[in-house]
């Protein structure tokens, strides 16, 4: 019902109508600060605007929620003591909102292709040994998928198949993107078995700006391809470690969709 064509065209004008709202609001509001009527319906527009702009994104992650509810009450307050404050607070919770989208994802029919577990662009594939922090026997393909904070954040399981393992390290801050970040960095640990016995490897890279990586299932959990396992707030990584007899189907600075796009058969 939320995915056909009336809703789809319906978000799409939502979306530019909340945002048009908000400037809209923003512009009269630091225009007609002084004059309190229409400086306080100037901020209920923009409010109204961040509403809409709400209704326009087809789902948004529970986990959001507290940060828009957190954000939404601070832009107002700071709006009363400090106009610009109070601006760069709502288009805070309009990034909020957009970042903890969570659209629906449409995975592909497989038949033993790997799909990608995260949104972002392919920034490493190559062959070498497993994560230190459990047991693999020889080299691994390694796909790299990095998010920047404008990309959906929610992973998805790259194959259908049981959870055998999670292992959680804590560790430092570095840019995601970086070869030390796969080893250095707060990360969470993934084992999935697939059908055929094998091994399949996630593993969420809190980055530069990221802050909390978060799992949303359990070892011995059964997932779907394509099923949502974890998020990772505000930009990261995510390393797939596959079997050396897989070959990747996609290429460095790639654009991949977590869920739908196939890297590796």
């Amino acid at each position: 019902m939320y995915n056909c064509e009336p809703m789809k065209i319906l978000r799409f004008i939502s979306f530019y109508l909340g945002l048009m709202f908000v400037l809209t609001g923003m512009v009269v509001s630091i225009f007609f600060e002084s004059q309190g009527p229409i400086f306080w319906q100037s901020l209920l527009g923009i409010f109204v605007g961040v509403l809409i702009f709400w209704f326009s994104l087809e789902r948004v992650h529970p986990e959001g929620y507290r940060f828009f509810t957190i954000f939404l009450i601070l832009s107002l307050g700071l709006s009363y003591l400090f106009l610009p404050l109070g601006i760069i607070g709502f288009l805070v919770t309009i990034f909020v909102l957009w970042f903890f989208r969570d659209p629906d994802r449409n995975p592909p029919i497989v038949n033993g292709e790997i799909i990608s577990p995260a949104d972002g662009v392919i920034c490493k594939i190559e062959k070498v040994p497993g994560p230190k922090e459990i047991s693999c026997v020889g080299d691994l393909l390694k796909i790299s998928v990095f998010m920047n904070v404008f990309d959906v954040h929610v992973n998805r399981a790259p194959v259908a198949g049981t959870i055998k393992e999670m292992v959680y390290i804590p560790g430092k801050f570095f840019n995601a993107s970086f070869d030390k970040a796969s080893e250095n960095n707060e990360r969470n640990i993934i084992i999935f078995e697939n059908e055929k016995k094998e091994e399949i490897v996630t593993v969420q890279i809190a980055g530069l700006i990221a802050r909390r990586i978060l799992a949303f299932v359990n070892r011995l959990d059964y997932l779907n391809l394509g099923e949502r396992f974890g998020l990772i707030r505000f930009g990261s990584r995510v390393d797939v470690y596959l079997p050396s007899s897989y070959e990747p189907t996609v290429e460095l600075g790639q654009k991949v969709t977590a869920g739908e796009s196939i890297i590796a058969s």
